[in-house]
């Protein structure tokens, strides 16, 4: 009989038990981003500081037991009692939404809005030993299951202020508590080109790793570093202002690319969805070149109608913002919503630009010359992308023999498989579940979208069809709620050959579809390497390490192993068991961690320049393996 549904059946959950019953409702999940997004909560709390001018110096270490420590040389947290009867830094580290950053007295600006960093970060670690060095005295706060037993206690004189947080990561909370130092690296690298009076301090203890950040040219040569896979068209010039208390810096160059790159950052804080700072700038940016046309430009130059697509071809961007109230969309931080930053940023970057154009001739005339490239090549796709125009997927008629759609209308449940070849799509396509499934096949390699225009984008028969499949449109017609599939899944074989089909996919959602990326919408599967027969029992592995468990945990057993090079050797059935089937497939979710990271590093992978990639290959040569020679 079921249990009744009473008052004794609501649960309150009291402290912090809240944060390690539900650890992804604060910190996005119990992975590896979520074991990061720890150490993040309290290097954000130091980088407020810095904001406020108060810290000039950050020490990040990774201990050899994966423990990590914080310090900063701060104001240090206070010390001194709080309302609820213990000291104000207990209270930080034990009760959510306790925090300075609720007025603008304390912090004018700062990235923690909630209130609930510090706690988190003890609630979900074993230990956690907390030193501040304040008003000529050393205090120190220990807990041991998020509990302090003696609270604060005063030890020592001191002539140092700051705070030192050093936190264990609790193991049964986490899939791993193995930090990764390369992509911890580059979020601290990124806040110091924001922050140029800060230099920030990483060590790997378990490697003997280090590296110092220290950038005094701040946001100049954060661009020089973005674009450092690129030609470089003009020099790179910046901007700083501050108007109704928000603060606006901008530092722009443009580059040989057909691509944009505009980040965006709110109180050091990416906004990947971009947002009214960012907004303000493209409108200011493209009326700055229209009016210094109109006023300076050549007769040819004043006839052509430039769009903001056509001034931003090739133009890299870091638009910081540092804003007392930020109102974001969404619960990720992604995208800045406060209507009056438009008209902030638009108003300081406007002038600054307009000069910059009027000192600098060539340089405008170079910017000019590229937009009108760049409109010539846009008038050119508009005949291009008739031919992907359409209300639904069955209006094109080379269409129905490339797609077998699925019976569902419903985004929501449709899934878009883009599969390898024409006799894995056989397979799919008899294999997979209709009501819900699509199957594309792709024939031979996609076109590398990394160094085409747009009108040679939408004259590739491979690419017109997923548009049309996709049903968002591109460019000016590009609609993402008239996406057909909430799951586009890359199904390509697990080799070079996939290996590189796969990034050239990934090259075309990033650049021209990048919604579906910070959506969710992207997966890659995941087919197993093997298959084990045991008796009647069989079972899928996915790499060559789970094949040497499975040995060893199985030694002296008769099995059969085989092993698949790709999916073209899967049978129907094989294919919905291992691939295609949710309930036992395995699929990895493409997400945008580092916009920036991701940005150069498409450029470096898939771009002109072969001095990069030839280093990257070569830095990373030792990890390569089972290379088809």
């Amino acid at each position: 009989m079921a249990k009744e549904y009473e008052a004794s059946s609501i649960k309150v959950l009291k402290g912090l038990e809240a944060v390690r019953k539900r650890p992804g409702m604060y910190i996005g999940g119990t992975g590896l981003a979520g074991l990061h997004h720890l150490v993040k909560e309290l290097v954000d709390n130091a980088i407020d500081e810095a904001m406020a001018g108060f810290c000039d110096k950050i020490r990040i270490t990774i201990h050899k037991d994966n423990s990590v420590t914080v310090e900063d040389n701060g104001r240090g947290i206070p010390v001194d009692m709080h309302a609820e009867g213990k000291s104000a830094a207990e209270v930080i580290f034990t009760v959510l939404h306790a925090g300075g950053k609720f007025d603008n007295d304390t912090y004018k600006v700062s990235g923690g809005l909630h209130g609930v960093g510090s706690s988190v970060v003890n609630a979900l670690s074993t230990h956690m030993e907390v030193e501040i060095s304040k008003g000529g005295k050393k205090y120190e706060l220990n807990f041991k299951d998020q509990r302090s037993a003696e609270g604060l206690k005063e030890v020592g004189p001191t002539s140092k202020r700051g705070t030192k947080v050093t936190f264990h990561p609790d193991p049964t909370i986490f899939e791993t508590i193995e930090f990764d130092y390369k992509v911890m690296k580059k979020r601290y690298r990124e806040f110091a080109f924001l922050n140029p009076n800060v230099t920030i301090v990483f060590r790997d203890e378990r490697s003997n790793a280090e590296e110092v950040f220290h950038y005094e040219g701040g946001l100049s040569e954060f661009v020089k570093y973005v674009t450092k896979n690129n030609k470089l068209m003009t020099d790179v010039m910046s901007v700083s202002g501050e108007k109704d208390g928000v603060a606006v810096d901008i530092a722009l160059a443009y580059t040989d690319s057909f691509n944009e790159n505009l980040e965006g950052f709110v109180n050091n804080i990416a906004t990947p969805g971009q947002g009214t700072h960012v907004s303000g700038f493209k409108l200011a940016i493209t009326k700055a070149m229209k009016d210094y046309i109109d006023k300076n430009g050549k007769a040819a130059d004043k006839k052509i109608n430039l769009t903001g697509d056509d001034i931003r071809e090739g133009c890299t961007a870091i638009i910081s913002v540092k804003v007392p109230e930020p109102q974001f969309e969404g619960q990720t931080k992604d995208k800045l919503g406060n209507p009056e930053v438009q008209g902030i940023v638009s108003s300081v970057f406007f002038d600054n630009f307009y000069t910059f154009l009027d000192e600098n001739p060539k340089a405008a005339q170079l910017i000019i010359d590229k937009a009108t490239q760049a409109n010539k090549a846009r008038e050119a796709a508009k005949k291009a992308r008739e031919l992907v125009r359409r209300k639904t997927a069955m209006e094109f008629s080379s269409l129905p023999g490339k797609l077998a759609d699925c019976q569902s209308k419903d985004p929501a449940e449709s899934e878009l498989f883009i599969v390898e070849g024409d006799s894995a799509g056989g397979s799919a396509k008899q294999g997979r579940e209709r009501r819900t499934q699509a199957i594309m096949p792709l024939k031979g390699k996609p076109l590398n979208v990394e160094k085409a225009r747009l009108v040679k984008i939408l004259e590739n028969d491979e690419i017109k069809t997923l548009i049309t499949a996709l049903g968002t449109g591109f460019g000016d017609n590009y609609n993402v709620d008239k996406l057909r599939y909430h799951k586009i899944i890359i199904m390509a074989d697990a080799d070079v050959d996939g290996a590189h089909i796969a990034t050239l996919l990934l090259t075309l959602f990033f650049r021209h579809f990048k919604d579906l990326v910070l959506k969710g919408y992207i997966y890659i599967a995941m087919p197993p390497l093997y298959s084990i027969k045991r008796g009647k029992q069989k079972i899928w592995l996915q790499t060559d390490k789970e094949l040497e468990d499975y040995q060893a945990a199985h030694e002296g057993e008769r099995f059969e192993i085989q092993r698949y090079k790709g999916l073209g050797e899967m049978n129907p059935e094989q294919l919905w068991e291992t691939t295609l089937d949710p309930e036992h497939r395995f699929l990895k979710k493409v997400t945008i961690e580092d916009a920036v990271e991701a940005d150069m590093t498409f450029s470096m992978l898939m771009g002109d320049k072969v001095a990069p990639r030839k280093a990257f290959i070569t830095e990373n040569a030792t990890y390569a393996k089972d290379l088809d020679i």
